[in-house]
């Protein structure tokens, strides 16, 4: 048996993303059969914890780690990797998988179990706000308040995004934050504040055209203004810069924003609750990541 044979594989699979009628679980396994590869599975009940999460992971050593979901699990599974080593490939069976549309990553199964073996392995910095930990995109005002309406329905998919959407923008108003980095301070009225460390939503909303996994810095979106031609060029990747009047963006390694109003605040597809002060840095060489 070679040495890359031998990889130990060890698939985190959230049991609610995705298709129900899938099993990832026998689908997996029967990949793998034969190859010589070990693959370890954890399915991620109600009642585990992040500490047993890294306890398993520690047991089984294992030398490549999937997160089998949406975005939320890659979060999860980012969290237990940090700093460890350990590459993390992506199994995208989510409702968006927008870390999984930065990578050009394919929602078709066997070709992303495939990329676990064969990927390339790149090192990704990651961000802490407020002591989450973000490897996507994070944001404050009313993307934040879909992403509540969202969780919070029944239904899956863009249909479920829509339905969010329109409920989010009926009771929808304009932010006032002050952006603080290094000592200087601007003050804006705006509808969404977005920390970037990748470029683009699951909905495939690119926002962020300047921004990359691979670089020392991160990117602080300001949507000023909700424009149909802005939105227009972003969804559509078109080369042309955003009009600086509508989105503004900035480049830092550490931000401090104050709100005046408690404001709805999402990290990765999580919400996470409502804020006034969010202070965000970079964590350099968080992660390995299989691209």
């Amino acid at each position: 048996m070679s040495k890359e044979q031998s990889l130990v594989l060890f698939f985190i699979i959230n049991p609610k993303s995705g298709s129900q009628n899938q099993d990832y679980t026998a689908l997996i396994l029967d990949h793998f059969k034969d190859t010589g590869y070990k693959a370890h599975i954890y399915k991620l009940e109600k009642n585990c914890t992040l500490a047993s999460i890294k306890e398993e992971i520690h047991r089984c050593k294992p030398h490549r780690v999937a997160a089998v979901g949406g975005d939320g699990t890659v979060k999860l599974v980012a969290e237990c990797l940090l700093h460890t080593g350990i590459p993390l490939a992506i199994i995208p069976t989510g409702s968006a998988n927008g870390m999984a549309k930065e990578i050009n990553l394919k929602t078709n199964l066997d070709i992303a179990l495939n990329l676990m073996v064969k990927g390339e392995v790149k090192e990704i910095h990651a961000l802490s706000i407020n002591n989450e930990l973000s490897i996507h995109l994070a944001d404050i005002g009313i993307n934040a308040r879909i992403v509540k309406k969202f969780q919070s329905l029944k239904e899956r998919g863009m249909l479920g995004y829509a339905r969010a959407t329109w409920r989010a923008l009926k009771r929808h108003k304009k932010m006032h934050v002050s952006i603080t980095i290094n000592g200087q301070t601007k003050y804006r009225k705006a509808e969404m504040v977005v920390l970037a460390n990748g470029t683009t939503y699951g909905t495939g909303v690119k926002i962020n055209r300047t921004g990359s996994l691979f670089d020392d810095q991160f990117e602080i979106v300001i949507v000023k203004w909700f424009s149909i031609i802005e939105l227009f060029k972003m969804w559509f990747n078109f080369k042309a810069p955003p009009n600086p009047f509508k989105t503004e963006i900035i480049h830092t390694k550490e931000v401090v924003l104050h709100m005046k109003e408690n404001t709805f605040f999402q990290v990765d597809g999580e919400y996470i609750g409502k804020v006034n002060q969010i202070e965000a840095k970079i964590i350099p060489k968080a992660l390995l990541l299989i691209t």
